[in-house]
């Protein structure tokens, strides 16, 4: 009996062929060679974290969990070389047991390795590029089964396009990182007007390393993340107090709440004021690692743009009026974070100093209508969607958004002629794989 397979949010639900799970590179290899030959589409995946359906197939499901070694890790240089089915969260513990990190790092670290560089997944700060600006190499398994070492040197193209792939070039087994000397972060989280943090916004940015802000819908607040890294001693939380922050408010009360509203969809804004009554100061001062990332235990669909800096404020104001005019029964907070440009072809900062906005919706609750909106809010500034979260978006419409778009196309139809590596998501979103031609461009 084939097996059944579903994403984190349970929303997305597939039954392959079959699915490989395996743990080398070696066996890797065998399995994608198999599935060509067999003619079977391949979509690898990692902890299914993407709310989209990029990772859906009737194909093969190549499911990389078991490959989650550290193969090196240089603290002198800091190069660290990995398997890519490695979780965050353990890649990260391991990096502090050498002395070493991530130079940046998202909020939530149960994805592996391989599914957040493939989508641009970022953290915040001005100065920070996303995850996939430290990769230094990698090791892509394509079609035939062969192995292909792709860095700068080796293949300048390739290696902006495999950065951030969505997959569609071949699975990779190895990445070499860049990371840095294991730093300390302190933490402070403080409600504040609305008005006030969106006044002032560039200089907040700016005046640390890391900041982020939550705006809670229906009320006039928004809760602020502001970081900064430092050498002083550990001072973790006392137990209650991160018991209440990291636990009660942000699962357990979050989740009570959304059910409430799902129930009485006329009561969000009141229970959206009752809980921002119960946010209070907050700070941390730990291990980078340990104060990056959070638990989610409440299901959710999340849809994430990145559209340029200086429309931030402006963007995010929108939103805000969009979710009250429209009496929307939507409690998640609005999540805005920012990054430094980069220049893989397919990265959502390609290019420009960016904002993210994010908005989300509890599991089981209708999102679609309060996303359609957004996005076409996003639209007008060039949005880019984060590619493993939710949005509409065809090929047609996102490739004048990516000024390396036709670069990554023609190195697609190099590296899968045969649109092996193709599915609904990649076909939708990339478009069908291009005729190459004598010169790289298709």
């Amino acid at each position: 009996m084939a097996e059944k397979w579903r994403n984190w949010a349970r929303q997305q639900t597939c039954t392959p062929a079959r699915i490989e799970r395996p743990a080398s590179e070696e066996q890797l290899s065998e399995v994608v060679a198999r599935a060509a030959r067999d003619g079977l589409r391949i979509r690898p995946v990692g902890s299914g974290h993407s709310f989209t359906d990029t990772c859906l197939t009737d194909g093969v499901m190549v499911d990389q969990s078991r490959m989650q070694r550290v193969l090196d890790a240089d603290p002198t240089t800091g190069l660290v070389t990995v398997e890519a089915g490695i979780k965050l969260h353990r890649l990260t513990a391991e990096l502090h047991r050498h002395g070493l990190a991530l130079e940046n790092q998202g909020d939530i670290d149960t994805q592996s390795l391989a599914g957040a560089l493939a989508t641009a997944t970022h953290g915040t700060g001005e100065r920070f590029r996303n995850l996939s600006a430290n990769v230094v190499a990698c090791r892509l398994v394509t079609a035939t089964g062969e192995v292909v070492e792709i860095d700068e040197a080796r293949d300048p193209d390739a290696w902006r396009a495999a950065r951030v792939s969505v997959g569609a070039l071949g699975v990779i087994s190895h990445y070499t990182l860049r990371c840095v000397p294991a730093f300390r972060i302190h933490r402070i989280d403080e409600l504040r007007p609305a008005a006030d943090v969106l006044a002032d916004l560039d200089r907040l940015v700016a005046a640390h390393d890391h900041f982020e802000l939550l705006a809670l819908p229906h009320t006039d607040k928004v809760l602020t993340y502001a970081s900064q890294r430092t050498d002083r001693p550990a001072a973790p939380p006392g137990r209650l107090t991160a018991w209440w922050n990291d636990d009660v408010l942000p699962n357990a009360g979050l989740g009570a709440a959304c059910r409430f509203a799902r129930l009485i969809p006329s009561a969000a804004p009141g229970v959206a004021r009752a809980v921002a009554g119960l946010i209070g100061r907050y700070e941390q001062l730990d291990d980078s690692y340990r104060v990056y990332a959070h638990q989610r235990r409440v299901r959710f669909t999340e849809m994430e743009y990145a559209i340029p800096r200086a429309h931030a404020a402006e963007a995010l104001e929108r939103v805000r009026a969009l979710v009250v005019d429209r009496r929307l029964p939507v409690l998640f907070p609005i999540e805005v974070r920012f990054t430094a440009p980069d220049d893989a072809f397919l990265s959502t900062a390609y290019g420009r100093d960016t904002a993210y906005i994010a908005v989300h919706q509890v599991a089981g609750a209708e999102y679609e209508a309060f996303f359609r909106a957004v996005e076409a809010i996003m639209d007008e500034y060039e949005g880019r969607p984060h590619w493993g979260k939710r949005h509409f978006q065809t090929a047609a419409a996102l490739a004048p958004r990516y000024p390396g778009w036709q670069d990554f196309q023609a190195v697609r139809a190099r590296l899968d002629p045969d649109g092996v590596f193709t599915n609904d998501y990649v076909a939708r979103v990339l478009g069908p794989v291009p005729v190459s031609v004598p010169g790289g461009r298709p």
